[in-house]
């Protein structure tokens, strides 16, 4: 078994039952968020998950190990970003459980087949264009900004590929929580748990954390906040069971 980097790449321990995965030195690198997100979701029986914009495919890799996933798809419309992801899901052995598509995650219906998942997940471009800094780096850009797709894109995508009563978990910013949860409304997947993510008490979140069900009722649970630092600057316990760091 091995990864196969090429020169511009990194290969970087997960510290997790002993999964590695690549990673571009100058492009887009998965973040906190992701790993949050892999945490938040939870996936008991055998299920079939699909990852929207998987990126470096760091997602399906951590519920592959965290969960009971059977089957977990991503698809990223970046070419060389969805090789790595390929090559990521090889070198730890995972091709029974993981697929990486190179695709357009708009035509995923076609790609893939409506209403065939348990569960998506995503971690979407979280600016709309136009706004904020755009970083002149073509893939962290695509990763950052609505330049592919919309935030109405991934949920609509959800929507067709969810089956009834299906799971929908997101990360994203709180200035665009509005939009996250109207647009999850309008496409009749109901937001169910939320939470705010903070990098100590007392301050304002900087990312949420939401679980939706497709054709759900009314109902909507709000957790305490997720801490990412104590008060002398050191993570929470919680963030440390999350990154499996001794205390």
């Amino acid at each position: 078994m091995g990864f196969n980097a090429l020169p511009d790449e990194t290969l970087e321990d997960l510290q997790i039952k002993g999964l590695y995965i690549l990673q571009k030195k100058d492009k887009f690198r998965f973040g906190m968020d992701a790993v949050l997100l892999a945490n938040f979701v939870s996936i008991l029986k055998p299920k079939r998950v699909l990852d929207l914009g998987t990126g470096t495919g760091i997602i399906p890799i951590l519920l592959a190990a965290k969960t009971n996933a059977k089957w977990i798809t991503g698809i990223e419309i970046q070419p060389d970003i969805a090789d790595m992801a390929k090559r990521s899901v090889e070198g730890n052995g995972l091709n029974d459980r993981i697929e990486i598509i190179e695709g357009d995650l708009k035509a995923a219906k076609d790609l893939l087949g409506a209403a065939t998942y348990d569960v998506v997940v995503t971690n979407p471009p979280y600016s709309k264009v136009g706004t904020g800094f755009v970083n002149p780096t073509e893939s962290k850009a695509i990763s950052r900004h609505e330049i592919y797709c919309t935030l109405d894109d991934v949920l609509d995508c959800a929507r067709s590929m969810l089956k009834p009563n299906g799971e929908f978990y997101m990360v994203h910013r709180p200035e665009r929580l509005t939009d996250v949860i109207t647009g999850m409304r309008w496409v009749k997947i109901e937001p169910k748990i939320l939470r705010m993510v903070v990098a100590k008490e007392g301050q304002a979140p900087g990312l949420f954390l939401i679980k939706g069900l497709k054709n759900g009722n009314a109902g909507l649970k709000i957790m305490p906040n997720l801490v990412i630092y104590d008060q002398w600057g050191n993570y929470t316990e919680e963030l440390c069971r999350i990154y499996g760091l001794n205390m």
